[in-house]
């Protein structure tokens, strides 16, 4: 086989390539002439549906948080395992049943010990009060 007939189905690739190229430098060019040029004093500043900005944007949020948007993620992504099992579970038979049992006691092994660590509490745990008040 020659060199060419080895690259030949690769040419409309390259045209697609040279076309998204061609296009974007285009769209560039022209937003660039036809833009408008002028800045004002309040050009800048962040405008939010009709509410001028006052403070800070950044703020500290709670751990919390962020560990209820991992719970959140990894009970996702659970339920994705769950649902493709559940769409394909007369073909997996007992073996597959068996299977997301086992995954889901896993999972609820997991959420017991999370439970019992406190770290779904929101609020100070009784146990935490308990030993800090004064006898």
């Amino acid at each position: 086989m020659s060199a060419a007939a080895q690259y030949a189905p690769l040419w409309p690739l390259a045209v697609y390539f040279i076309a998204v190229v061609l296009l974007v430098g285009a769209m560039l060019v022209l937003s660039h002439v036809l833009g408008e040029r002028r800045r004002e004093r309040l050009t800048s500043v962040p405008y939010e549906s009709g509410v001028v900005a006052t403070g800070s944007a950044r703020l500290h949020f709670d751990v919390k948080f962020y560990m209820v948007a991992m719970f959140f993620v990894i009970f996702d992504m659970e339920a994705v395992f769950v649902f493709a099992w559940a769409v394909s579970a007369r073909e997996a038979g007992w073996a597959g049943y068996i299977e997301m049992i086992i995954f889901i006691g896993i999972l609820l092994a997991a959420l017991f010990y999370l439970w019992k660590l406190g770290a779904l509490e929101w609020g100070t745990s009784m146990k935490i009060r308990r030993k800090t008040e004064p006898l």
